[in-house]
């Protein structure tokens, strides 16, 4: 008989979450370096390797880097196939440096006559709502009094598995001084017209870091930027220092009283060891007492194979 390796159950649905790819029109590179849309090909080849398959794949923002329809179509023939592959459904969330138009018409094949591009998606039972924060012409982050009004009208009736709420600007501080221009406004604003719902998590981006916060009762999870991210220690004369590092998306994983964000690092992954996953089977006929006796003994041969890997013999 297995017995369950976890006191808790399997997640029933997971998300990945992706942001700030900030792609330009053609072969041209932002800083003239960055490659965003090979590193974000490198991620999904390495989720479909995995296993892992995503009910959704989740873009929070600045998709594009200055709005271009080039942009836009090589993102979505980069990232359609995957999602076919994974069986996930996209939902494309609008970012500061998105532009309305060439966004709906390119990524939802509808024309836009500049009204905010806010979707309600059913994944599951699991309701995502997509808010679009974006102000044409600026960089700092708005929900006006329609959208609020929208908003709580679709919360007025709770989904099956409760709520996740994808919008590019995070309504949380953060430790960075100049961020605070492009924030988004009225934060207040937005705690109040979920307050009391089922909204079980926020996604965001628009911080070029990976940070975590909570408010409310309600977990927020900002993903790092695909593109470069924020230096969080630059030097003390530096306003911000953008660096080519620190890119990783989020693997969201919906538990049915929890939700639980994990990092997943882009770029080349040094592997110091690797257990074989038929081993698993193995370790479901253990009892919880012979499995706690086989990770405590430095000598078994699960700790032995670790160790031999990180010393390289």
């Amino acid at each position: 008989m297995n017995t369950p390796l976890s006191q808790h159950p399997d997640p029933r649905m997971s998300l990945l979450h992706i942001s700030d790819t900030h792609l330009l029109g053609g072969d041209r590179q932002l800083w003239g370096s960055i490659d965003a849309a090979e590193r974000l090909t490198a991620l999904l080849e390495r989720v479909v390797a995995s296993g892992e398959r995503p009910s959704a794949l989740v873009f929070t923002g600045d998709l594009a880097d200055i709005g271009e329809e080039e942009a836009y179509r090589t993102l979505r023939r980069s990232v359609e196939p995957f999602a076919e592959t994974l069986g996930a459904q996209i939902i494309w969330v609008m970012g500061n440096h998105d532009e309305r138009e060439p966004f709906a018409r390119i990524l939802f094949d509808e024309d836009n006559n500049g009204k905010p591009l806010d979707r309600v998606y059913d994944i599951d039972g699991l309701r995502v709502i997509a808010l679009d924060t974006s102000v044409p012409g600026f960089h700092h982050g708005e929900l006006s009094a329609g959208q609020h009004e929208w908003l709580r009208g679709v919360l007025a009736t709770d989904a099956p598995h409760g709520t996740l709420v994808a919008m590019h600007h995070p309504p949380i501080p953060t430790p960075i001084d100049m961020m605070g221009v492009i924030e988004l406004d009225d934060q207040a604003a937005l705690w109040q017209s979920i307050a009391g719902s089922d909204v079980r998590g926020i996604l965001a981006g628009h911080l070029h870091y990976s940070t975590f916060s909570a408010y409310q009762g309600i977990p927020v999870s900002v993903a790092a930027a695909m593109c470069y991210n924020i230096d969080m220690v630059a030097a003390a004369d530096a306003l911000l220092s953008g660096i080519d590092a620190g890119h990783s998306a989020s693997l969201v994983s919906v538990y049915p009283e929890q939700v639980v964000f994990s990092e997943l690092v882009v770029g080349d992954l040094p592997v110091v060891f690797t257990q074989p996953k038929n081993r698993l089977s193995e370790f479901r006929t253990w009892s919880p007492e012979q499995r706690r006796a086989v990770f405590s003994d430095k000598n078994s041969d699960f700790n032995k194979g670790e160790q031999a890997a990180q010393s390289g013999g």
